[in-house]
């Protein structure tokens, strides 16, 4: 079965990510997966690069972004409230949503920079048209609702994601990396899959591209 790489960081996720984009194109190609995507924390630094990299190795280049969402709006600043931001994957379907990304990501440094660059709702709402979501990591809205015992909650922002994003643009994303929280967050996204028909999306939360680069 193809598989495809939709939640990667490399070298631009600084200090966090550490897959080199020339290697990680490499090892994609290596491994016979057909596209891979590059979905680094809050910026967009190395898109022309992969682009490039792609290109040349004759794999299809997703672009993306996880972005951080301001728990209230962009240019709340009290820190109390508006430090612990949410995570959410966002991936270009068509050249609107690289537009829209880009625009996205320069507000997110230019008015909502608290920490770390930020958007809101309302700013994606405005600039969410040729975009796909998914529902991130452990740090994702979804899932930290889930994990708090959220369960409704949790139900009602995927589902007002859905509406945003269309009945194709918006995922809840699987991922098991034998971390303590990974089966009660997956056992709640399966369960708003089932009840409200939101498409499960399998990923890796990819930072290197080896088994032994894990120690590192």
């Amino acid at each position: 079965m193809s598989f495809v790489h939709l939640h990667v960081h490399t070298e631009f996720s600084l200090l966090d990510g550490a897959c080199r984009i020339p290697l990680l194109v490499k090892r994609v190609k290596e491994l016979g997966q057909p596209a891979v995507a590059i979905t680094d924390h809050g910026v967009m630094y190395g898109v022309v690069d992969f682009y490039k990299a792609c290109k040349a190795e004759g794999i299809k280049p997703i672009i993306g972004c996880e972005v951080y969402v301001a728990p209230r709006g962009r240019t709340d600043r009290v820190h109390e409230l508006d430090a612990a931001m949410y995570h959410l994957i966002l991936l270009c379907r068509n050249e609107e949503g690289y537009r829209n990304l880009c625009y996205l990501d320069s507000c997110a440094f230019t008015e909502g920079f608290y920490i770390r660059p930020r958007i809101d709702k309302e700013l994606l709402r405005q600039h969410c048209g040729g975009l796909i979501a998914l529902s991130a990591c452990q740090s994702g809205e979804v899932p930290r609702r889930i994990l708090a015992g959220d369960y409704e909650g949790a139900k009602a922002i995927a589902l007002e994601m859905r509406e945003l994003f269309g009945e194709d643009g918006y995922y809840l994303e699987l991922q098991d990396h034998n971390l303590p929280n990974d089966p009660a967050i997956n056992q709640g996204l399966i369960r708003i899959h089932q009840e409200t028909g939101i498409p499960l999306v399998v990923t890796n939360d990819a930072h290197y591209l080896r088994r032994e680069d894990a120690q590192m």
